[in-house]
């Protein structure tokens, strides 16, 4: 497969990245900075220079082109401000998943977060956030060229991964490495009888390819 991974120098970006790479897919990763280029070529992933906060859906749509699979896990990041909330956890969402429409790519998984809602309340930033990243996920599921899937990871931790996990359509709040995730992110993108689901992922006793396999077709 060829996937094409927005926010390609995240945590979680990275450690899919070099999964993908290890099984032996060939993956682009988008990022906005140059110097991150050599990150992504060490684990294995071509790297794409493009700011998803002033692209065009077109010029977006043209580094997805051929791709078999988009995943959506870009983020603004804990020392971002509130309108960065809006310009890459909602808009850059959103451009994203218009991109892959152009694109003419199908499969489609976007890292979320557990609680975001469009009707969330509050002016904190967290709030702000998990109003932003619910309105990108609102939108995608209107997307019926897309066969899309939401990953809602719990409290991101950097403990090494189990390969344990709990997923299903709610979970209840919990801890979940970043390696977890990516193993997780990495299984999804080769199901597609995950599409149209929206999943919440914690630390369980499901080994991955167990517990998505357990949900697919749901």
């Amino acid at each position: 497969m060829r996937i094409v991974i927005a926010g390609g120098h995240g945590q979680i970006a990275l450690r899919l990245e070099r999964l993908l790479a290890v099984r032996g897919d060939e993956v682009a990763g988008i990022i906005r900075k140059a110097e991150q280029a050599d990150d992504l070529r060490e684990a294995g992933a071509e790297p794409v220079v493009l700011d998803l906060e002033s692209a065009s859906v077109d010029e977006v749509a043209e580094r997805l082109r051929g791709a078999d699979a988009a995943v959506f896990a870009a983020g603004a990041g804990p020392g971002s401000g509130v309108a960065r909330k809006d310009t890459v956890d909602k808009a850059a969402a959103v451009l994203f998943a218009d991109a892959a429409v152009n694109a003419g790519v199908r499969r489609f998984v976007i890292v979320s977060s557990m609680g975001a809602d469009p009707r969330h309340q509050g002016d904190e930033i967290f709030d702000v956030y998990l109003r932003a990243k619910g309105e990108a996920d609102a939108y995608v599921r209107g997307l019926d060229a897309l066969d899309w899937t939401i990953l809602r990871p719990g409290q991101l931790t950097d403990d090494a991964g189990t390969g344990l996990v709990r997923l299903e359509a709610r979970t209840g709040r919990g801890p979940i490495p970043r390696d977890d995730v990516a193993a997780v992110l990495a299984e999804l993108v080769d199901t597609s009888a995950t599409a149209g689901l929206t999943l919440e992922l914690i630390s369980g006793s499901a080994p991955v390819s167990v517990a998505v396999k357990s949900v697919a077709g749901n």
